[in-house]
């Protein structure tokens, strides 16, 4: 339960709705608790009555009294109806309150959970699955609820009923009540036992509920893969496999509560066993009547139900309780990279990079070794370099989505640390290498870079024929207006490159990043784009990285990296003059071309 005092916050966000179901379960159990006293006086009224019938000779009086007798029946049977209606209304309420509530706490706990998600390092995604992530947010989240929900609802009835129907039987007869009550410590007892197992197994049974959701996640995201080595076989045989491992877990639990629920009804059984026994004794000794038994059968199965919820209840509470310490796992994660500041600074685009060293954590690879280099509002600077020399760590810290370990990085003289970081990323139009387009429309996904209700039609087909993607748009049944399948599955790899352009473009922001965005893109277009982009970066400070010399050649400075470490500096002709890394990067691309 410790796990559970983490959501206690939204009990008192949402108390009013609270408060009044509390109110509508005691007014709609009052008026239950009276319907039995109306048997009673039913019950006793006929043996009284019938008694009194059966000595009335006058044929007129006892056609009387039986008129009489039959509408005093008649009433109490509408009195027993209203009784039940009041109850049903006010149950009706108790529902339309502490149900919904659980719905609204729901809402505001996935949205807590999914900021909390935004907010977190990038490490954090590394080291956590998706599958995993989707299923706190979803399978665990749906758990809790039942707790906040049916679970609560459920005890609050049994509580408020317990005390109004135990009291109630107590002034009627103490002993007889005793009886009835000799059961439930038993009950108890087998509750505290079970649901340290129904948490065991609860724990496990969501543990492995994410790892099929993980695998599936992967096997659908990487369909194509699968696919083109025909391994759908093994994918179907490893989810066969972790489904048996599901369906096992879950058996298990059922299995404990398939043993638990029978044996509470046996226990409530044998109360109304005692009461009829017991009361038995007691109406033929005179203590009570006809009428008390019955109205004491009537309370024990009133009692059957809400006490036979209890096992539901603790195994609601328990597997609530397993989500939630999973949930508390992510939410409990710090995120390492915070907002420093509120304060708005202007962005001129002056970046400098001091002695600047950074180290992969999960993996101990130091990407990055004293990178220093300046670039000069509305210049332009090009990294070129081989794969995993360190180039996209470059764009990473500079969007600050990792911090540097050593060195800094300043931007119009002061540190990115101290930058109101939305600030910072509002004013960078960024291109990534591993490009990713949302399951909308192309017009959606190019004015993701915008504001809502910033941009029109024109921003957008300006923006995709800068990015030499406009024609291919037009050629579509919908055009601008087409859905996208998942991470942009319905078009070619440049394709997504240019719609992922555009997208920077059409934000117009002080800083462009380009990380290696045309290396799908054949040469013909991109020497459209790089056109282009002469335009359009002119007063904006450019981060062109590529590992193609004709990408990176009309920057005005040049740095090439190899092993994280800047190994040349200059302009493209200097460069070229220098007849080093880049010259002979140069020479074999050129060859490459002329064989093409």
């Amino acid at each position: 339960m410790n796990s559970l005092l983490y959501i206690n916050k939204y009990f008192f966000k949402y108390k009013y709705q609270f408060l009044l179901g509390i109110v509508f379960v005691t007014i709609s159990n009052i008026f239950g608790v009276y319907a039995p006293k109306v048997v009673r006086e039913a019950f006793d009224s006929v043996a009284i009555n019938l008694t009194k019938y059966q000595s009335i000779s006058d044929l007129a009086e006892k056609t009387e009294f039986k008129s009489i007798f039959i509408k005093s029946l008649f009433f109490l049977a509408l009195t027993y109806v209203a009784l039940a209606l009041l109850k049903g209304i006010f149950m009706f309420f108790m529902r339309q309150t502490l149900i919904v509530m659980s719905r609204l706490i729901e809402k505001d706990l996935k949205n807590e959970i999914f900021n909390h998600y935004q907010n977190l390092n990038l490490s954090f995604y590394r080291n956590n699955n998706t599958g995993d992530l989707m299923n706190r947010i979803s399978e665990d989240v749906s758990r809790v609820r039942m707790y906040f929900g049916p679970a609560i609802m459920y005890t609050i009835n049994l509580i408020v009923l317990f005390i109004l129907v135990i009291s109630t039987m107590i002034n009627v007869n103490a002993k007889l009540t005793l009886y009835v009550l000799i059961p439930l410590p038993f009950l108890s007892l087998g509750i505290y036992y079970v649901s340290s197992v129904i948490n065991k197994k609860s724990e496990q049974v969501q543990r492995q509920l994410s790892v099929l959701s993980t695998w599936c996640q992967e096997a659908f995201s990487g369909i194509r893969v699968l696919k083109a080595y025909n391994r759908e076989d093994f994918s179907w045989n490893k989810f066969d496999s972790e489904c048996n491992e599901y369906k096992d877990r879950s058996i298990e639990l059922v299995k404990t509560q398939a043993l638990f629920f029978p044996f509470m009804l046996m226990l409530i059984g044998l109360s109304t066993l005692l009461t009829v026994y017991v009361g038995g004794k007691q109406a033929i000794a005179g203590e009570v009547s006809i009428g008390n038994i019955a109205e004491f059968i009537i309370y024990v199965n009133m009692l059957t139900w809400p006490v036979a919820t209890v096992g539901w209840v603790t195994s609601i509470i328990q597997r609530a309780a397993a989500s939630q310490e999973r949930i508390n796992e992510f939410l409990e994660t710090k995120p390492e990279i915070i907002n420093p500041s509120e304060k708005i600074d202007e962005i001129n685009g002056d970046i400098e990079f001091k002695n600047v060293n950074f180290t992969y954590e999960n993996s101990g690879i130091r990407a990055l070794k004293n990178i220093s280099f300046r670039i000069k509002p509305g210049k332009t600077l090009a990294i070129i370099g081989k794969t995993g020399s360190g180039k996209s760590t470059v764009s990473n810290l500079l969007l600050r989505l990792m911090d540097v370990h050593e060195g800094e990085i300043i931007i119009d003289g002061i540190n990115i640390k101290n930058l109101n970081i939305n600030n910072l990323r509002s004013n960078i139009g960024y291109v990534p290498q591993d490009v990713f387009l949302f399951s909308d429309t192309i017009s959606q996904n190019i004015a993701f870079g915008k504001k809502t209700g910033s941009f029109d039609k024109e921003m957008i087909e300006q923006a995709a024929k800068d990015a030499v993607i406009h024609q291919n748009i037009i050629n579509f049944k919908d055009q601008y207006e087409t859905i996208l399948g998942e991470r942009g599955i319905t078009l070619s790899g440049g394709q997504k490159q240019r719609i992922s352009i555009a997208r920077a473009i059409i934000k117009n922001p002080k800083i462009l990043i380009f990380d290696d965005c045309l290396s799908a893109v054949d040469t013909e277009t991109e020497e459209k784009i790089l056109g282009n982009l002469k335009r359009i970066m002119k007063g904006k400070t450019t981060i062109l990285i590529s590992h193609r010399v004709s990408t990176v050649q009309h920057a005005d400075e040049i740095i090439a990296i190899k092993d994280g470490e800047i190994i040349e500096k200059g302009s493209h002709q200097e460069l070229i003059d220098l007849k080093g890394f880049y010259y002979s990067l140069y020479e074999k691309q050129l060859l490459e071309t002329e064989e093409n």
